[in-house]
């Protein structure tokens, strides 16, 4: 069993540890019924050691402070944007005739 520091874990739960207990069962009764784990952890672990170190991770945050975090797999959407807009100027290009 995995324990996570209590400082890593408040603020994404806005500093209350009521808030955090609760956005962990939650997320460990999601696990439980058989939604994909957010990050890379051994499967022998439990549902609750799952959840605590998403949340760590910042992959599970309150809405209230989720401007506040911006999870690692964000980041890769960027590049479809990046995709999207060339794709999408191309369309634009064949519009005009150009």
């Amino acid at each position: 069993m995995g324990y996570q520091p209590l400082e890593k874990l408040l603020p994404q739960a806005n500093y209350s540890i009521y808030k955090l207990v609760c956005m962990a069962a939650k997320r460990a009764k999601e696990l439980a019924d058989g939604s994909p784990h957010l990050i890379e952890i051994s499967s022998s672990a439990k549902t609750a050691t799952i959840a605590l170190e998403e949340i760590r991770a910042g992959r599970v945050v309150m809405k209230e402070v989720a401007d506040k975090f911006e999870p690692v797999y964000k980041k890769k959407p960027a590049k479809a944007d990046k995709k999207e807009k060339s794709e999408q100027e191309e369309k634009v290009v064949q519009e005009q005739g150009v």
